[in-house]
């Protein structure tokens, strides 16, 4: 069974946006945080941003003030509003989750900035 479902990745020019969601399965249970993580080639996951189910909300420093993240506690959610893209945004783009159950991954979306 899939537990994290992602979409709305794809290409965009730079200083474009784009929007991802992530769905989450009822079955992975309370979910504490949920967050968006990045991979580009040749390099490490990191960050990119977090919310708890508070509301509480951290960012990488690299995406502040252009990326926004929110939830929908309602529906299991989380969205990741990415303004002002960057070339160097580019990377495969992964919904992770934190529940009382333990640590859940999505499969990962494509997210190209290119002219």
């Amino acid at each position: 069974q899939v537990q994290l479902v992602e979409s709305g990745g794809g290409l965009v020019q730079p200083g474009g946006s784009l929007r991802l969601s992530c769905a989450a399965s009822r079955s992975i249970g309370r979910i504490v945080v949920m967050g968006w993580y990045r991979q580009a080639p040749g390099k490490e996951r990191e960050l990119v941003a977090r919310i708890s189910g508070g509301g509480s909300t951290n960012y990488a420093d690299s995406v502040k003030g252009r990326f926004t993240i929110s939830g929908d506690n309602a529906k299991n959610m989380v969205y990741l509003q990415m303004n002002s893209l960057k070339t160097e945004d580019t990377a495969v783009y992964y919904c992770s989750a934190t529940a009382n159950t333990g640590r859940y991954w999505g499969q990962g979306t494509q997210v190209t900035v290119s002219s």
